[in-house]
């Protein structure tokens, strides 16, 4: 098995990293942290719009008074005018991880971000970059749109095209920006094998029982002030930022601001394009062989069951 080099690599006495992966809205905090209570774990955080100070409504982020005491990790490190890096986070999170296992702890990967989770727990290596390409591609992007881009990567790279949506212009520029550069037909997706010792748990939720818990938790955010958050963060730049201002819930309640929606157009377009994520996130997890399938909680009183059957995959996969 390959492992990281450097200051952050695995010890060989290191414990098995968890991963506890799947679509936004299916209990994903609440059974991370039953298994950081069983396991003596502690969280990294892999949801990259947790990354940014100030959107917590908007991401579902979990209030510090409901951590019960345990260590979060990568939450809070960018403002929203900054650009989130796979880059930045793969060695910030891998040296989170090493700092963890050295105090005899286990780190709990906790996210529904798919290409920061592969790019943590993969064999992942990113080649260069090259700022006039990168910025010749953001103009063509402005001038052209997105869907330009999304065409001329399908010709040179199916696959990747598949897994980009059209809109997701920082994806697209660098997946052409890559190709670019190496001379390579095909991007630098993550290959199907671990960096380090790791098991990814995801949970599935049928989607009869999803979108209504979604439609549910984008009337909770409204009332709990979404707007409010949302003007909060345009004063500290939140249009200025790349990545930000797309996040589901944010972008809509942006265009909310400006008069194009009323406040029941906005509440169902987050939703609607909030089942159209989670739908995106379980397919992105269901090729990888290596994840193991569990049901999601139902509802409060499930949640110790999934938890349970987390921690049943936890220790097969220890044992192994």
């Amino acid at each position: 098995m390959t492992t990281p080099s450097g200051p952050t690599a695995a010890r060989d006495d290191a414990p098995v990293i968890v991963a506890v992966v799947g679509a936004t809205a299916t209990g994903k905090s609440a059974v991370s942290l039953d298994l950081a209570g069983a396991l003596d774990g502690e969280i990294v955080n892999a949801d990259s719009m947790q990354f940014y100070r100030g959107m917590d409504i908007g991401t579902a982020k979990l209030p510090l008074g409901e951590r019960r005491g345990i260590p979060h990790h990568q939450l809070d490190t960018l403002d929203v005018h900054e650009d989130a890096s796979v880059a930045r986070f793969q060695a910030e999170a891998r040296a989170d991880i090493a700092a963890i296992h050295a105090r005899g702890r286990r780190a709990i990967v906790v996210g529904g971000s798919g290409l920061y989770l592969r790019a943590l727990l993969d064999v992942f290596e990113f080649p260069g970059t090259d700022p006039a390409l990168r910025a010749a591609l953001e103009a063509r992007a402005d001038a052209e749109g997105p869907g330009a881009l999304h065409r001329e990567l399908a010709a040179a790279d199916p696959e990747a095209a598949a897994k980009i949506p059209p809109q997701n212009v920082k994806r697209l520029v660098r997946a052409l920006e890559i190709i670019t550069l190496t001379g390579s037909t095909r991007s630098s997706l993550p290959r199907h094998a671990y960096a380090a010792p790791a098991v990814t748990i995801a949970l599935e939720l049928a989607y009869d029982v999803l979108d209504p818990r979604i439609g549910a938790r984008v009337d909770a955010m409204w009332e709990q002030g979404l707007v409010d958050e949302v003007r909060g963060l345009e004063a500290r730049g939140l249009r200025e930022g790349v990545t930000a201002r797309r996040a589901v819930g944010y972008a809509e309640t942006l265009r909310h601001l400006d008069g194009e929606l009323d406040a029941e157009e906005t509440r169902e377009l987050i939703a609607q394009h909030t089942r159209r994520l989670a739908r995106k996130q379980a397919q992105w997890f269901r090729p990888d062989p290596r994840v193991r399938w569990i049901g999601a909680p139902v509802g409060p009183d499930d949640v110790a069951r999934a938890s349970a059957d987390a921690l049943a995959q936890v220790r097969a996969a220890d044992a192994a």
